[in-house]
């Protein structure tokens, strides 16, 4: 029994390591949030269908909200309620409703389209 308390603390060292070292490689691996030149077709738009059409569509409208469309996404940016709902910000209907809140990623691919004034690119 006592052969093994010694090899015990070994074993458990040399499991950190390995651990802390694959979790290194996919931090590595996982690709860049990258937010410079937010282009609202590519960038935005992917988002927003994926997001908020099954509530905001047209045809829909849930709440008179609708984000369909490049002018409709535009006045929500320019009036800060875009910005507002996928950040939870105080005072704001969390946003998507029921659902998971958007990813950081893509919170942060829409903070810096609308701050550099929502182009319709």
């Amino acid at each position: 029994m006592q052969k093994y308390r010694t090899y015990i603390p070994a074993i458990i060292i040399v499991s950190v390591l390995i651990v802390s070292c694959t979790r290194d490689a996919e931090e590595e691996l996982a690709p860049a949030c990258t937010t410079d030149n937010m282009r609202y077709s590519t960038d935005i738009l992917p988002i927003i269908q994926a997001n908020c059409y099954s509530c905001h569509a047209e045809s829909i409208a849930t709440a008179g909200v609708i984000l369909e469309g490049y002018d409709h996404v535009k006045a929500r940016a320019d009036n800060g309620d875009l910005t507002g709902v996928i950040t939870h910000a105080a005072g704001y209907t969390p946003m998507p409703n029921n659902s998971a809140k958007l990813s950081d990623c893509d919170i942060n691919k829409i903070k810096s389209w609308v701050e550099n004034g929502a182009p319709d690119n």
